[in-house]
């Protein structure tokens, strides 16, 4: 089972000329305005699958051809099995806690794929999709949250970063790392991804200023989802939180998160921007939680189940699904034999996940230092002492 897609990532040529923009401008009257009250957004598709012109933003997408639609829909579906898998195992009580994305499956596949070989990444605890375009095994994302491991797989092996559980650390990481980049004077980008919540924490505000000031090539990419866990959009800002970005002097793009189009237009726009030199910008994907927080979350006791209806209508692999349908990109035969991997997928996530061995108790000693360290190895004695002492307690 490969997790590479058919949309594979290749290098990109600036697409500012083609667009018709410098990479500096910013949405104005480009920009569409979604059904009933949701704010303007950058739209490529909407949420009935029809293609939208942009003149700001199409050029990003201009080239994109019928097998890449197709695989940017194969990436979404397979994420979504990979992630309603993840749920079961843990009400099974295979796992300790999970962290859903559905309903983010557009903005994380679309910004994933805009990403180069070359750039980092730095993820939350629900990056999911965008982990399955950096090509790490979906698997390896379970050892965490079953208590085996702390992370899974080696973050330069994929230039992915492991999972951040402190809220808003992981834009404080990839700001300094990005200054690092630009010190190197590589032509690379790093991307750091966050939720609406971590918004209102001083490390993000703190890497937006740092970011600013030192020109950082880095794009700050929020998931605004609605809900802070049980905290809503409304009680967390006064103002869109894209527009947070003219404060600290760089540009800021709300993209209609549940149109994989557009956000990964926009982001290679972002990306692209940054790898020339001009510096950060923010992305922010309005999009919403279809689930809980987390799988120890009840969202039935904060949010109204006509409100998950009326986004269930923008659902973002029905809506690609509708296009590649219209555009006659994709058949039942498509369907049918994406369905039988999804199957498959599923299958092999049950079975990973229940042979993995239980974690070698002393590997917490391992790598604190890199040549060694007396109380390190004290500690370590004493923690072997102290299991030990149940082997004779047995023995009694």
């Amino acid at each position: 089972m490969t997790v590479e897609s058919t949309a594979a990532r290749k290098p990109r040529r600036s697409a500012g000329s083609k667009a018709g923009t410098t990479g500096t401008k910013r949405t104005t009257s480009t920009t569409k305005k979604a059904q009933g009250t949701d704010p303007e957004l950058v739209q490529l598709l909407t949420p009935e699958g029809e293609r939208v012109e942009n003149a700001e933003y199409d050029g990003y997408v201009a080239d994109i051809t019928a097998d890449e639609l197709r695989g940017l829909y194969r990436d979404m579906v397979l994420t979504r099995r990979f992630d309603a898998e993840a749920t079961s195992l843990q009400r099974q009580g295979e796992l300790g806690l999970w962290a859903s994305l559905l309903g983010q499956e557009a903005a994380q596949i679309g910004s994933g794929r805009a990403t180069r070989e070359d750039d980092y990444v730095f993820p939350t605890y629900r990056e999911h999709g965008v982990a399955w375009c950096r090509g790490v095994d979906p698997t390896n994302l379970l050892g965490m949250f079953r208590g085996v491991n702390n992370g899974g797989w080696d973050p330069n092996g994929n230039n992915f970063h492991l999972y951040t559980i402190v809220i808003g650390s992981q834009a404080l990481h990839a700001t300094g790392y990005a200054m690092g980049v630009a010190k190197d004077g590589a032509d690379s980008a790093v991307i750091a991804y966050f939720g609406d919540g971590a918004s209102s924490q001083g490390d993000v505000s703190e890497a937006f200023n740092f970011a600013a000031v030192y020109n950082a090539p880095v794009v700050f990419f929020c998931q605004n989802n609605q809900w802070a866990i049980s905290e809503s959009n409304e009680k967390q800002t006064r103002v869109p939180l894209y527009q947070r970005a003219q404060g600290f002097g760089f540009p800021g793009v709300r993209v209609d998160g549940n149109d994989v189009l557009a956000s990964l237009a926009v982001t290679r726009w972002a990306l692209e921007r940054a790898r020339r030199g001009e510096g950060p910008a923010l992305i922010e994907a309005y999009t919403y939680r279809m689930g809980a927080h987390t799988t120890s979350d009840d969202p039935s006791r904060y949010r109204h189940d006509d409100e998950r209806a009326a986004w269930e209508a923008k659902d973002p692999i029905l809506r690609l699904r509708r296009h590649l349908e219209a555009a006659n990109h994709a058949d039942e035969g498509f369907f049918g034999e994406l369905e039988a991997e999804s199957e498959a997928l599923g299958k092999r996530v049950r079975e990973v996940v229940r042979a993995m061995p239980d974690p070698d108790r002393f590997a917490i000693f391992e790598n604190v230092y890199a040549d060694g360290h007396a109380l390190v190895d004290e500690e370590r004695a004493q923690f072997a002492a102290y299991q030990a002492s149940f082997a004779d307690a047995e023995g009694v």
